[in-house]
């Protein structure tokens, strides 16, 4: 079977004192991270990109970088995290996602490395948040 390909766009804020990556709430689902599925002939870069916008409204000019790959987050799928370049943005903010039936989605900040202390977290994105952490720390620990 093959597995369904999913795109996660990695959008990070630096800090003094650590590193952010977007996030959001979703009203019926909990808290997330953006992703979504890869379209027949869609490279993952280009399904970053797209999710990005659609779920958040946040423009990209660039596919992105590829971070890696992970096939543990949710059975029968591959998700690919993407670094993802964009212009600053607000410490929260929403936006109304008409691709996902017209919710509005709430979009704040999390820090990479501190506990996801919400009981919203789905275990789905606890296992893609360790797996961006993982890849982010094993692209510093060679220089990229």
């Amino acid at each position: 079977m093959t597995a369904i390909g999913k795109a996660c766009p990695v959008v990070l804020r630096h800090r003094e004192d650590g590193t952010d990556i977007v996030v959001f709430r979703h009203p019926l689902a909990g808290m997330q991270l953006i992703k979504g599925s890869i379209e027949p002939g869609e490279k993952p870069g280009r399904t970053a990109q797209r999710e990005l916008f659609e779920k958040s409204g946040v423009p990209t000019q660039a596919e992105g970088h590829l971070l890696g790959s992970d096939a543990e987050i949710a059975d029968g799928q591959l998700w690919h995290f993407v670094l993802c370049p964009v212009a600053d943005l607000p410490d929260s903010w929403s936006f109304r996602c008409f691709d996902d039936g017209g919710h509005l989605f709430a979009f704040s900040w999390h820090r990479l490395g501190t506990p996801m202390a919400d009981a919203d977290w789905d275990p789905v994105f606890v296992r893609a948040m360790a797996s961006i952490e993982r890849m982010l720390d094993e692209q510093a620990q060679v220089g990229l």
